[in-house]
């Protein structure tokens, strides 16, 4: 079974291909492997196979560090917004968990997006 739980129908066939990709490897790399196996995604893409997309992009950072322009706000008050955000999350959770309510929640969900609302808000 694979991690989108479909079952190997053909184990001889599908070693025979991993076999195939590593032989590949051995003997071109894994430059060209790797060439070959975006080649054979994209082919599939094109013959309406539903292959999952890849989440990584080839992204670079074209800003240099000295380049990048100052923080455009006041990081102290932002960091008490923070403070706040996740003082907030604390008495919901809190409250919701009092007896008798049957709700609840885990402090760290909502103290982790903090930063998140806080940009989102904010900026």
């Amino acid at each position: 079974m694979n991690q989108h739980g479909a079952i190997d129908k053909d184990p001889a066939e599908t070693a025979e291909w991993i076999e195939s990709l590593d032989g590949l490897i051995d003997t071109k790399g894994p430059a060209r492997a790797e060439y070959i196996v975006e080649r054979v995604v994209e082919h599939a893409a094109s013959r309406q196979l539903g292959i999952p997309l890849s989440l990584n992009t080839p992204y670079v950072n074209t800003i240099s560090v000295d380049e990048e322009p100052e923080f455009p706000g006041d990081e102290e008050i932002e960091r008490r917004y923070r403070g706040w955000i996740r003082w907030n999350a604390a008495v919901m959770v809190t409250r919701a968990q009092a007896e008798g309510k049957g709700v609840g929640g885990h402090i760290s969900s909502y103290a982790s997006v903090a930063t998140l609302y806080e940009v989102g808000l904010n900026h």
